[in-house]
């Protein structure tokens, strides 16, 4: 089967030079192959230390779920997708930085298919990424959908787009120190407080990444950035790359409430790698865990 191209709607990004995937196909029933474009230079995504910024994969496998569930599952496009877990390594000799960006393949097999009514209601995506070629990644990620009036009873006011905008906090002030990396300030997520490996979630919804579009809620994308931030911020690695995730969603984080991030090295990391537990609260309740697996650059 001839690879299809990506329309813009599927991929849930209102910017088009933000789609990384550039053609799909059915490979089987249940089996698909997503092909992306990781490109040399990036606005927030930035290749680092040598290496192409991680978290390129986490974004292509974003897009993918909603790709491959309207175009695959029939989801209506008013549906909601919503993250229950995802993880992922990466080969960083795969990764290496060749000055050029790297076009991608995303083997997808996709297992535990549920249904409600003919149409998808959640489901698991097994991932194999190869890099023209050679094996780059693993990953797999459960998600679920839910219609748009079942989501609106899940959700209460906070369905209503207007109410959240109204009630945002503002951005504070971005932390300094490892977690920013040459970033920019506009791109730290994070913020600081008197405790240490502590940090306030800093949500700046007016950021043309993070929030390519008006949504009801702190972005996934943005807890894995913050997760990625606070990692290395923990990290006693001289220096560190993103080698691989192991992300819980539990609830969502409101735009409406302070979300506090907590780093905390792991135990048992094999030599030349570390792994750091960072866990989101809000309310006063756990929201959000990631087991983030650090390497030397």
């Amino acid at each position: 089967m001839p690879a299809a191209c990506v329309p813009q709607v599927l991929t849930h990004k209102t910017n088009p030079s933000e789609i990384l995937l550039t053609g799909w196909r059915r490979t089987g029933p249940d089996s698909f192959t997503v092909t992306a474009r990781w490109p040399r230079s990036h606005g927030f995504y930035v290749h680092r230390d040598g290496l192409l910024d991680p978290l390129l994969l986490s974004e292509s496998i974003r897009q993918a779920l909603p790709l491959l569930s309207h175009a695959a599952y029939d989801v209506p496009l008013d549906h909601h997708l919503l993250w229950q877990d995802f993880r992922w390594e990466l080969d960083p000799a795969a990764a290496r930085d060749e000055g050029h960006g790297a076009d991608v393949e995303l083997h997808v097999t996709a297992t535990d298919v549920k249904y409600r009514r003919a149409r998808a209601a959640a489901m698991v995506l097994h991932v194999r990424a190869w890099r023209e070629g050679v094996p780059l990644a693993e990953a797999r990620t459960h998600f679920t959908v839910q219609d748009r009036a079942v989501y609106r009873r899940l959700r209460g006011p906070y369905a209503d787009l207007a109410h959240v905008a109204a009630r945002a906090l503002p951005a504070p002030p971005p932390a300094s120190g490892p977690m920013a990396g040459g970033r920019r300030a506009e791109d730290v997520v994070l913020a600081h407080t008197e405790g240490e490996d502590r940090w306030q979630l800093r949500v700046d919804t007016s950021h043309p990444i993070l929030f390519d579009h008006p949504v009801d809620h702190v972005p996934g994308m943005l807890l894995l950035e913050a997760a990625r931030q606070a990692a290395q911020s923990a990290s006693w690695l001289r220096t560190t790359a993103v080698l691989g995730m192991e992300a819980v969603f539990i609830r969502y984080a409101e735009l409406d409430a302070p979300c506090w991030i907590d780093a905390r090295p792991l135990p048992g990391a094999p030599a030349g790698r570390q792994r750091v537990l960072v866990t989101a609260r809000q309310h006063d309740e756990e929201i959000f865990t990631d087991v983030v697996v650090l390497g030397e650059a």
